[in-house]
């Protein structure tokens, strides 16, 4: 079933350095990542963020407009596009370093629509994170609010004051998916399965918890599932979680499970049902992981 998306979140400039030290840069960000998924699997996706009238925003606008992705209005500014630095390891994990303004312009959003999603920076960075909470508010009466964490401790600051933020989130949220990582680093436990299970407390349907090659493992009212990961040969890992988020929307889109009139049945998924959407987003995310670069190439071979 096709749906109607808003993203709201970072679009920039990612600047990949390989473990060999090699270089290269491509559109990215988490929220863009998601837009772009969403967008190759059928989805009418819009993308609220802020970029330049720079070369680096005409190759973000250009890798959007090729995805089938709309920019909102006021997404494009008279300011330097934004930049984010992935550092590789030999495994192909990243760590990143940013140079990041974000202050979005919520002209002219999409309505109505399905799911609104938004992820990492955006919705814990000053002053833009104000924008996004108001957005999440204003549309959560009639659409599904989707969440992940996605946290940047180099950017982000003290775990403490990010938790109470990302906390907040999670009150608006009818679905949150986070690392393992991301839960360890926001409270600074091992105790990670049970963290995401206490966020259904706190007002969500669905929560998820990605755990690399473990697998994956979702809470909703029928109780714990847990799925195993599809294997591949890792390649990248850059934009694998923003891909899983992708994922978990489609498969609840399919499910006819979109909506605020949807939150009671999405809540009250049996664990059957909450298993396939967590293999569905594992299929996906797998594409991510054993292609080269994030986007492109593995966007254009979601199916």
């Amino acid at each position: 079933m096709t749906a109607t998306f808003l993203i709201a979140g970072e679009a920039l400039t990612d600047i990949v350095v390989d473990a060999d030290g090699a270089r290269r840069e491509h559109p990215g960000g988490s929220p863009l990542n998601v837009a772009v998924a969403l967008s190759r699997l059928g989805h009418d996706a819009h993308l609220l963020t802020r970029i330049g009238r720079d070369d680096r925003g005409d190759a973000i606008r250009a890798h959007l407009a090729d995805s089938g992705v709309e920019l909102t209005p006021g997404s494009t500014v008279d300011a330097p596009t934004s930049t984010a630095q992935a550092t590789l390891d030999a495994t192909g994990a990243a760590t990143y370093t940013f140079d990041l303004v974000w202050d979005p312009d919520p002209a002219g959003l999409p309505s109505p629509v399905d799911a609104v999603h938004t992820s990492s920076i955006a919705a814990v960075t000053d002053p833009g994170a104000a924008t996004v909470m108001d957005v999440l508010r204003r549309t959560r009466d009639h659409a599904t609010i989707s969440y992940d964490p996605n946290v940047r401790p180099t950017l982000m600051g003290e775990a403490a004051l990010v938790r109470e933020r990302v906390e907040a989130n999670i009150a608006l949220s009818d679905v949150v998916k986070a690392s393992d990582e991301d839960v360890a680093w926001l409270y600074d436990t091992d105790d990670v399965e049970d963290v995401v299970a206490s966020w259904l407390d706190r007002g969500p349907a669905l929560t998820v918890m990605t755990r690399g090659g473990d697998g994956a493992v979702g809470f909703a009212g029928s109780g714990r599932v847990q799925v195993s990961p599809v294997v591949v040969e890792a390649v990248d890992t850059v934009g694998a979680g923003d891909t899983f988020s992708a994922g978990i929307l489609d498969a609840l889109a399919a499910k006819g499970l979109l909506g605020a009139d949807r939150r009671e049945p999405l809540a009250a998924m049996p664990s059957d049902d909450v298993a396939t959407v967590l293999r569905r987003a594992s299929s996906l995310a797998a594409i991510t992981v054993s292609r080269a670069g994030a986007n492109p190439p593995w966007s254009h071979e979601l199916t």
